[in-house]
């Protein structure tokens, strides 16, 4: 497994589990194979994996409950992050979810769902534009789990699709242990950040660290043949390697496919691979940044 992380109070390795694949197309509703989930989970914790990355929204409440069928009680280890800030319409809609009362509720639900007394991790996920990183201020609703923090709801809190400046404004109202964004090989808008924050010790954990890559590209399948590696398994290994404050959250329905993803963290990338990997990322960005005709 991945060398180890301390992640607040905790300790983790640095290649965990999310979770979300295991609710329904969308993150919305029961997956179809209710028995592969359980068998996922239960094959994550066997293989080491004691960070696992999920929200009551997904579904909503299907992941978070399906954890709690699969592992509860819990191993002493295990660490479980959530996420909070949106709601799930009954047409599958996200929904910004950030008022005092829904936040409360928000962590009440994913208490009572994956039947803790405490929540390890809340990461405050901002939604000012829906998708990606927009500004705007998260005074009001992380002073709101600032709160819930001190009465003892919750350990620790990250944040969750946020800029730069947001992360400057949630230092100044509580400890900020994760940012969990929206980088791999061909997003890196984020580079900047990842640094700042490996220079506090602050996580970086990317979400969908494989989300839009370009994993039948000629680079990283040469590089991951040259290897005897999977691509995927290449992506994954570039990220442990790009930094040591980035934690590894990559999803999936399939045990197969999760032991390969856990098995990236054996693949070591010579100095030809990570150059190679390089020139490929900077025309991926390259083309990320050109305007649309």
């Amino acid at each position: 497994m991945a060398a180890m992380f301390t992640l607040g109070s905790c300790v983790v390795r640095r290649l965990g589990y999310g979770v979300m694949q295991l609710a329904g197309p969308g993150a919305f509703g029961p997956q179809a194979d209710h028995a592969t989930a359980l068998a996922v989970l239960r094959e994550a914790v066997a293989l080491g994996v004691n960070h696992i990355d999920t929200s009551d929204f997904y579904g909503p409440h299907v992941t978070n409950r399906l954890i709690r069928k699969a592992l509860h009680p819990y191993p002493d280890d295990l660490v479980i992050a959530t996420k909070v800030g949106a709601q799930r319409g009954p047409d599958s809609s996200w929904r910004r979810a950030v008022s005092r009362q829904d936040l409360l509720q928000a962590v009440h639900n994913n208490l009572r769902n994956l039947g803790l007394n405490v929540l390890d991790v809340v990461n405050l996920r901002a939604m000012f534009d829906g998708h990606g990183p927009a500004e705007g201020s998260i005074d009001g609703p992380l002073t709101a789990l600032a709160e819930l923090q001190r009465q003892g709801l919750i350990r620790h809190i990250g944040l969750s699709n946020v800029t730069p400046a947001q992360i400057a404004e949630g230092r100044k109202i509580c400890q900020v242990i994760c940012v969990q964004n929206p980088y791999n090989l061909a997003h890196r808008v984020d580079d900047a950040v990842i640094d700042d924050l490996a220079g506090s010790g602050t996580a970086y954990v990317p979400c969908f660290p494989l989300g839009g890559l370009p994993l039948q590209s000629s680079t990283l399948s040469d590089v991951a043949q040259s290897l005897s590696a999977a691509p995927v398994q290449v992506a994954i290994a570039w990220l442990l390697h790009r930094a040591p404050n980035i934690l590894l959250i990559p999803g999936t329905s399939s045990v197969v496919h999760l032991r390969q993803n856990l098995a990236a963290a054996t693949v070591a990338l010579p100095e030809q691979a990570l150059a190679a990997l390089a020139q490929a990322s900077a025309k991926a960005s390259e083309r990320a940044d050109q305007p649309a005709v």
